[in-house]
Formats: structure tokens, C-alpha cells, sequence
């Protein structure tokens, strides 16, 4: 396992310096659900929720989550996302719906926590929209599943769902 990067020789937080890497297209996948009782997932599926489209309000907030990452966790760096890409899919077999969030640039730093945070931000809005009618929902399997380009090269979660 390599040293932490966030912290300087005291052990202080830091910044990480990206200026002498290289600018490669960098792209990270990340995902992860929610569940919920039956009728709230048919709710969503018909279109029936009194606060609108609930699959459209989450991808646009997973979007946003993802342009605001360096707001919410701290050290990461501003980046000039190319692509966000937010997905919702319902799954009903499992009772839950499934978030894809993609996202991607050409810089000299990853995009894998914007990716991880589109999908919590999809996460949380799907949650708040749906809360009224269903307050059991449990968020889930948030965890990134490829990465790609930059320094340390292509990386593959083997046991992704």
C-alpha cells in the first residue's frame, strides 16, 4: 500500500501538488442503491409521486453533486468535468433502484470522488423526495468501480454488483 498523499512530512493535511503531472483523460464509475418497500419503487416507476419525477430530480442533483465536490470534501481539487453522466435504474427484483454516476476530464488529477459523490447526492435526493411515503429506504453499496488513466493507471473493482 503506497504512503497517504494528504499528509505533509508532520503529518499535517495538505493539498496534494498536481502541477508537474501529466494531463491524461481521467474517467472514474462509481454506483450504489437504494431500497425501499414495493409500492414505493412502483410509486416511482408510474410516474405517481406528487413531487414530480423522481428519477429526473435525482439525476440532476447527482450532477450537481458531482460539479460540487470540491465544496464538500475538503483537499479535492476543482476540476473542469468534461462528462457527468447520472443513471437510475430500477431493480425490481431487489426492490431498489440502482445509480450509475460517470464521470470524466482531461486533467492531472482523478474524478473518482465526484463520481462517489454524484452517486450519494442521487442517493440522498432520491431519499428526501420519497421519505413522506417511505422512511425505511436504506442507502447502499456506494463504492467506486473503475477508474481509468492518470499516474497509477486502470483499476477494476473484481467483485462489483
Amino acid at each position: 500500500m503506497s504512503e497517504l498523499t494528504h499528509l505533509d512530512a508532520r503529518g499535517q493535511a495538505r493539498m496534494v501538488d498536481v502541477s508537474d503531472k501529466a494531463v491524461t483523460v481521467r474517467e472514474a464509475l462509481a454506483c450504489g442503491w437504494v431500497e425501499m418497500q414495493p409500492d414505493t419503487l412502483a410509486m416511482i416507476q408510474q410516474g405517481g409521486h406528487p413531487k414530480g419525477d423522481v428519477l429526473a430530480v435525482a439525476r440532476i442533483a447527482g450532477i450537481q453533486g458531482a460539479k460540487k465536490t470540491p465544496d464538500l470534501i475538503p483537499l479535492c481539487h476543482p476540476l473542469m468535468l468534461s462528462s457527468v453522466k447520472v443513471e437510475l435504474t430500477p431493480e425490481v427484483e431487489h426492490n431498489r433502484v440502482r445509480i450509475e454516476a460517470r464521470c470524466r476530464l482531461s486533467g492531472q488529477t482523478g474524478v473518482e470522488m465526484e463520481a462517489l459523490t454524484a452517486v450519494s447526492v442521487a442517493a440522498l435526493t432520491l431519499y428526501d423526495m420519497c421519505k413522506a411515503v417511505d422512511k425505511g429506504m436504506c442507502i447502499s453499496g456506494i463504492e467506486l468501480v473503475e477508474k481509468t488513466g492518470g499516474k497509477s493507471g486502470d483499476w477494476r473493482r473484481e467483485d462489483s454488483q
